[in-house]
């Protein structure tokens, strides 16, 4: 079972083909997905964050305090100025709103912490204390697209959710186990697309959410999404780095 960890092993470079981001945040056009084969979401998510620019969703993200995000460091690296939406299952409306003003990315992972203009009232979600072994069930949460060719469609406006389950290792290709989680595509034909990186890998039961990963990318290299399992940042393994660049 993954455990929390303070040293974290060195990863596929940010960026490489299959991360899940859109172009308007440096990711490679061919490399950003959305949820294929989900549904409509079933409950609202306090902690679901839209990282946009320009009031474009661009990825996704989990709040995790009041004031501060974790999202996938590939998110944020073309820089510019970054806004959220956070506890809507619209992208383009309802929720809290606020701008990121400091943005810290790992030096060799693929996650990143934004902290916010202000404090929101929304609820953050916890970062579990393990992310679980081969078989545990998760559930992946976004707006990315939810046809598998690059570019075949717009981000939905409801936020999708697709219940999937921690596969192991050797399913996904270029993984670093210490610092990853390959997640598989459920039916061999559904997973995370252009548009959910960074957006929230969740395991419990509703109303009881932890967080353990971020989407980062594909598994198998593939452009088209859900040909096979998605790699994701296991944020519990960078818990104790989120900590230290979020004041504990």
């Amino acid at each position: 079972m993954r455990k929390r960890s303070v040293l974290i092993g060195a990863i596929a470079a940010v960026g490489a083909i299959g991360a899940l981001g859109l172009p308007a945040v440096a990711a490679p056009s061919d490399v950003n997905p959305y949820i294929v084969g989900g549904h409509d979401a079933t409950e609202e998510y306090s902690f679901m964050v839209s990282l946009q620019q320009q009031g474009q969703h661009g990825c996704g993200g989990s709040l995790i305090k009041p004031d501060w995000v974790v999202t996938a460091a590939h998110c944020v690296q073309g820089g510019g100025q970054f806004s959220v939406r956070v506890g809507s299952n619209d992208h383009t409306s309802g929720g809290e709103e606020a701008n990121v003003t400091n943005v810290q990315t790992h030096p060799s992972g693929d996650i990143a912490v934004l902290q916010l203009d202000r404090q929101l009232q929304a609820t953050p979600i916890k970062i579990a204390a393990d992310s679980g072994a081969a078989g545990t069930a998760t559930r992946i949460i976004g707006w990315g697209q939810t046809c598998a060719e690059p570019g075949c469609g717009p981000a939905p406006q409801v936020l999708q959710e697709l219940d999937t389950q921690v596969v192991e290792d050797s399913g996904c290709q270029g993984i670093d186990g210490q610092g990853e989680i390959c997640t598989d595509n459920p039916n061999g034909d559904s997973g995370a697309c252009y548009g959910d990186s960074g957006g929230p890998q969740i395991k419990g039961t509703p109303g009881n959410w932890e967080l353990i990963g971020a989407t980062s990318r594909s598994g198998n290299g593939d452009s088209t999404c859900a040909t096979g399992p998605s790699i994701y940042t296991d944020v519990v393994a960078y818990a104790d780095w989120v900590s230290q660049n979020t004041g504990g």
